[in-house]
């Protein structure tokens, strides 16, 4: 279900339209999950946990909602107060791995002072860790065994599949080693058949590195780091990075960690800044909610 749309003749990339691929996958997602429950009488449940009153993460976590209710879903919010303790917190996150009718359960990052997120994360029972942050699926993944996949670089993947198909034999450059993104990431394309390198803090000349890439991925949290002649010609370009940036005029516009216009006129594909990776974020986690309860269904049974 390819989803791009070429840029003008001048220049040479053709956008990824991560928005369109989104909204045609929470269909999809909506009609498994209908398929889902016709099959077992169950309705997919996503708890969403958030402490303290951060108000962006107030407004994701809203967004969430919405879209799990127009994918045929239930949703579970729990708002906590900025005071709320750690037993307490570990307590609800038992309360929700004992329950029936809850299938994945999200914890929104970044949590108050005081809370340690690691243990948070792997509290949650990996079956229902739709956010596949937790030490069990990290495991999983690495081995190729069946599990959660972080939502952002599974995002990612399914991009690339419906660009590129095949990518057996691609060398594919991800920059950023995080465990959110860089790492799982790397995983997923070592899976895809791709020779892959991971750029860090430490790597001695990234910019060559990257000029080796038929696929770049760039997670890193610097805005516009990576310049236009980083890319080598024709490449296919993700960029995950989002920051918040003041133009000339006082208003304020989102960039990615790719220098866009830089580099739309060297690659061959690139996911713009909005309107790229960002909306298949919550996409994908509609689709790790599903996957959940359909492992718990396939576990009931064994």
């Amino acid at each position: 279900m390819s989803t791009s749309s070429s840029l003008p003749s001048e220049h040479q990339a053709t956008l990824i339209d991560g928005k369109a691929f989104a909204a045609t996958l929470r269909q999809q997602i909506r009609e498994d999950v209908l398929a889902f429950h016709d099959q077992h009488g169950v309705t997919p449940g996503l708890a969403v946990i958030l402490v303290g009153n951060d108000p962006a993460s107030e407004v994701y976590v809203k967004n969430k909602a919405i879209q799990t209710h127009h994918a045929g879903m239930r949703s579970f919010m729990h708002m906590l107060p900025e005071t709320t303790s750690e037993t307490e917190l570990l307590t609800l996150i038992g309360r929700l791995n004992n329950d029936a009718e809850i299938h994945g359960i999200l914890v929104q990052l970044p949590l108050p002072k005081g809370l340690d997120a690691r243990r948070i994360t792997n509290a949650i029972a990996p079956d229902k860790d739709v956010d596949g942050l937790g030490e069990v699926n990290a495991g999983r993944l690495a081995v190729e065994l069946p599990g959660i996949v972080p939502c952002t670089p599974l995002g990612c993947l399914l991009l690339l599949r419906d660009q590129l198909g095949d990518m057996k034999g691609k060398h594919a450059v991800v920059i950023g080693a995080s465990n959110l993104v860089g790492k799982p990431m790397a995983l997923l394309l070592l899976g895809e058949g791709c020779t892959v390198s991971i750029a860090h803090i430490h790597t001695r000349d990234t910019a060559a590195l990257a000029r080796e890439a038929d696929i770049l991925v760039v997670a890193t949290g610097c805005r516009e780091l990576v310049r236009g002649s980083w890319i080598k010609p024709g490449a296919t370009v993700i960029d995950v990075g989002i920051t918040r940036t003041q133009t000339a005029n006082g208003k304020t516009r989102l960039v990615g960690d790719v220098a866009f216009d830089e580099a739309v006129q060297v690659a061959g594909r690139i996911t713009p800044v909005p309107g790229g990776v960002g909306p298949m974020t919550i996409a994908c986690l509609l689709k790790n909610t599903l996957t959940a309860a359909q492992m718990q269904i396939k576990g009931q049974a064994e």
